[in-house]
């Protein structure tokens, strides 16, 4: 058996007149409910205040630490490090070291 062909024409036609019925019929809008949101609570953790204290730290080559003095008495850190240097034969450096006050 043959298939039928589609008439576009009467396609069209169809939807012309869906159209115009769309058109003629009163339009009634439903009112929906306006749905609340849900407040978000927060994911993240909050967020502790860590407390810090400064020193001057006198280091070796390797990066250990030898000497801590005061962030005050930072020239008592570098004649430190330079007396170290010139007895011990090896470069001592000075840098700031900061560690958390456990309260």
């Amino acid at each position: 058996m043959a298939r039928r062909t589609v008439s576009r024409r009467e396609i069209a036609d169809q939807i012309s007149a869906a159209e115009a019925a769309e058109a003629e019929a009163p339009v009634k809008k439903k009112k929906k409910a306006a749905k609340k949101k849900a407040k978000r609570t927060s994911r993240s953790k909050k967020t502790v205040e860590v407390r810090l204290k400064a020193f001057w730290g006198v280091f070796n080559q390797s990066g250990k630490q030898v000497d801590r003095f005061e962030y005050s008495d930072r020239e008592a850190a570098d004649e430190r490090a330079q007396a170290l240097s010139k007895t011990a034969e090896t470069v001592h450096f000075v840098q700031l070291v900061k560690e958390v006050i456990n309260e």
